[in-house]
């Protein structure tokens, strides 16, 4: 472990953080769906209420179909600390599963079936990186005062990290009123991950043009001096889905298709924004196409498996995806595959607990107070 060059953390990057974790045994590789389905079904009969499955909008049908709850990533982390349950099995990305350890008992046990499933995005904004980005630029800005804000897709310990310098979290829905919360509290915002969400967050608040990117990755970028000259400071991350989506889908897809409303998830391009009729969370989303009348048609800019799933939740309404397969598919959340799924509840079965996520303690607690200022807003 490696403590922070300015806060009173430790930690280590993501890659050495969960060691424990173990890859699928080769006899689970090969199962067909239904001996998968019927095995499944079999260990939550036997596990009964002891264990409340969690599946991600962008999780594919396998998980879903099992889930206690479907939803986005807090939402889920909020039904599982409203559960009695002794074991969360979490469907989405080791982020998730750390959030949702900060957020329920200390009793409850996490669970994420896959090692392999790390969101990219977080990853784009390791702690330690962060921390000594964060050094020199405020020591370029040492007459104001600059508050973090970490997207909810970040790992703990940038959660943790944030919190420990006056900061918080925020969700896609949410980001605009942390902007405006740490404007009450500072004079300028460092805002990670993801560059994209905060740029169609300062236009939504008219700062467009008080907005620049720090890239911790060029050399010959933006040096701390010519950065704390603006208000907004964002970081280069991205989600790796949202950012494929380009202008040239949404015209296509009117041209396809001339009745067509578009909604878009705002992690993606400012550009495919603007071109959108909507855009909004993955919650929003899902209520967009719920409160459709028969007969609309809704092109939807994200995840191709939430796609999947409002055309088969709501067959009456046509749901089309904004580019193809290849576009929108979340490789990170496509580890969480079913067989996994298989194994680690015939694991609980025979009492043994594979892939506990656990936040250490100062972390989680650091990292519940970033979260607890978001609730405040």
């Amino acid at each position: 472990m490696v403590t922070m060059e300015t806060a009173e953390l430790e930690t280590d990057l993501s890659l050495f953080k969960y060691d424990n974790l173990e890859q699928l045994p080769s006899r689970y590789r090969d199962l067909e769906e239904a001996e998968r389905t019927a095995r499944i079904e079999a260990a939550l009969e036997e596990l009964g209420d002891d264990v409340v499955i969690l599946g991600h909008n962008y999780q594919r049908r396998e998980i879903v179909e099992h889930a206690d709850f479907v939803g986005d990533s807090y939402q889920l982390s909020k039904e599982a600390a409203n559960a009695d349950a002794e074991y969360v099995i979490f469907g989405g990305v080791t982020f998730m599963a750390e959030s949702a350890d900060i957020i329920t008992d200390d009793d409850q046990t996490v669970i994420l079936p896959s090692m392999e499933a790390s969101c990219p995005m977080a990853g784009m904004a390791e702690a330690l990186q962060v921390d000594a980005a964060w050094a020199e630029i405020t020591d370029a800005a040492s007459d104001d005062d600059i508050v973090p804000i970490t997207y909810m897709n970040s790992y703990a310990d940038l959660k943790a990290f944030c919190a420990s310098h006056g900061g918080l979290v925020c969700t896609s829905s949410n980001a605009h009123k942390a902007f405006e919360y740490a404007f009450e509290k500072g004079d300028k915002v460092l805002f990670l991950p993801d560059k994209h969400l905060g740029e169609n967050t300062a236009h939504r608040l008219g700062m467009a043009d008080e907005t620049v990117e720090w890239d911790p990755w060029d050399p010959d970028g933006k040096d701390a001096e010519e950065v704390v000259d603006n208000d907004i400071v964002l970081w280069n991350g991205y989600c790796q889905v949202h950012e494929r989506f380009r202008t040239d889908h949404v015209k296509e897809v009117r041209e396809t298709h001339p009745d067509a409303k578009v909604i878009v998830h705002p992690e993606c391009r400012r550009e495919v924004v603007e071109a959108a009729d909507k855009a909004g969370s993955t919650a929003t989303i899902c209520e967009t196409v719920e409160n459709a009348d028969p007969g609309d048609t809704w092109a939807i800019g994200t995840e191709i498996h939430l796609t999947n799933h409002l055309q088969r939740w709501h067959p009456e309404v046509n749901v089309v995806p904004l580019c193809g397969d290849a576009c929108m598919d979340c490789n990170a959340m496509r580890q969480i595959d079913p067989n996994y799924l298989t194994w680690v509840l015939e694991e609980l079965c025979a009492g043994r607990e594979r892939n506990v996520i656990e936040v250490a303690p100062e972390e989680k607690e650091m990292a519940g107070l970033a979260l607890e200022r978001m609730l405040e807003i």
